[in-house]
């Protein structure tokens, strides 16, 4: 089957965009990564300037989801790194979503993953392992649950509660 984009996806199904079934993220991130399109069933996680809960979700086999890291679009460290996107690439995530920084930019998109961020940070976060699994998010204007679908393309990241058959 031949990708179809987002913009098709939300052309194609404005009744499920009226009742808030499907939802578009606020353009606020950075593609970075070799896979600039992506989907999967999404897998949620909240931190702030910590990053030991995202790195353990990282070591399970991923299985073509996405991560989604509600960061508390904190700008004043980097949340993800190099080091656990290889890890995650490995593991089979199909990708990232960071309400938050990350850094070793050039080690990302040098992966085989989707990766989107607020922006780049040298700093790096804490490793405490602080913060919740699992949880309803509110993100760039959109709630975003455990379980629902994620499509990411360079136009823009949409949720779905269902699978859209794309």
């Amino acid at each position: 089957m031949a990708f179809v984009t987002t913009a098709e996806v939300c052309d194609a199904n404005q009744e499920l965009i009226r009742s808030g079934q499907l939802r578009a993220l606020q353009p606020i991130f950075q593609i970075y990564g070799r896979r600039q399109i992506f989907s999967g069933p999404v897998v949620t996680v909240k931190v702030f300037e910590d990053n030991g809960l995202i790195r353990l979700f990282v070591e399970e086999k991923g299985n073509g989801r996405v991560l989604v890291v509600d960061g508390g679009g904190s700008l004043r460290c980097a949340i993800l790194g190099g080091n656990p996107v290889v890890q995650a690439q490995n593991n089979g995530w199909a990708g990232i979503i960071v309400n938050g920084c990350i850094r070793d930019v050039d080690e990302i998109n040098g992966c085989d993953i989707g990766v989107r961020a607020l922006a780049s940070h040298p700093i790096k976060a804490s490793k405490k392992g602080l913060g919740e699994q699992r949880v309803p998010l509110n993100i760039a204007g959109t709630r975003i649950c455990d379980g629902e679908w994620l499509y990411a393309d360079t136009d823009g990241i949409l949720v779905s509660q269902i699978e859209l058959s794309v």
